[in-house]
């Protein structure tokens, strides 16, 4: 085999590698997400819930989202979406929540959008539905199981939550990741009292004056140093040489 023909097989080779891993890792990637990925505990954050539509023939109609039983959230409110209705279902809490010190007794469990007949996530495109939610609890993740509805009735469970192994499971829940929040920053130095500054002004007046001082007997010195340089010397007279 000659070098030309062994390096276009090795090319094809990869290609139809490269074909394979992108068939494999398409479908697993094109789920119900939350976005950003990531917000601070105790503060209030503005998400995405991301859905796709995996289907070729179907469209999407109804998405639903539950949130976490374990970890209520005070406040949560949703953004209009054009073409989609939202119903939000609340219910006591499981655990006691509160949100500016006050106890909630009656937090959002479910938030509900559905489609109108215009409006549907048809195949190849996604939607997202914005949420605002807060203060977020001290807890290492928020984990949001979803249900996506389908124009032939079909439903896809996005329920699987993370496994310990690290590896993604088959119907991955969107997860918000909690971070915890920032130190703040120590203060600067004090400035100086008056008092102490006031202190400081004899000794600051004393090394002044000595500086002045220094620099006075530089300049005189110096004036004394060109005047005895500047005087013209008396010539000599060369010996043999006769007085006119």
């Amino acid at each position: 085999m000659s070098p030309r023909t062994a390096a276009r097989a090795a090319l094809l080779s990869l290609g139809a590698t490269v074909v394979g891993v992108l068939a494999v890792a398409g479908p697993a990637s094109a789920h119900v997400t939350v976005n950003p990925r990531e917000a601070t505990q105790g503060g209030y954050a503005k998400v995405d819930f991301r859905v796709p539509n995996e289907s070729d023939t179907e469209s999407t109609t109804k998405v639903e989202i539950f949130l976490p039983e374990d970890a209520p959230i005070g406040s949560v409110s949703t953004k209009p979406v054009p073409g989609w209705t939202v119903a939000i279902e609340k219910g006591a809490p499981a655990i006691p929540v509160t949100a500016h010190g006050a106890e909630i007794t009656e937090v959002v469990k479910k938030i509900t959008w559905t489609a109108d007949e215009n409006a549907r996530i048809t195949p190849g495109t996604f939607q997202e539905f914005p949420v605002s939610l807060g203060p977020l609890p001290e807890t290492g993740q928020l984990v949001f199981k979803a249900l996506q509805t389908y124009s032939d009735g079909e439903v896809v469970r996005w329920i699987d939550e993370p496994a310990a192994g690290g590896e993604e499971p088959e119907s991955p829940a969107p997860v918000l990741t909690l971070t915890a929040a920032a130190e703040e920053a120590p203060s600067a130095a004090p400035v100086a009292s008056s008092e102490s500054a006031s202190d400081s002004g004899p000794a600051l007046g004393i090394a002044i004056a000595a500086l002045v001082a220094g620099l006075v007997g530089l300049v005189l010195g110096g004036l004394a140093f060109t005047r005895s340089g500047a005087r013209p010397a008396t010539p000599a007279t060369p010996e043999g040489t006769k007085n006119a």
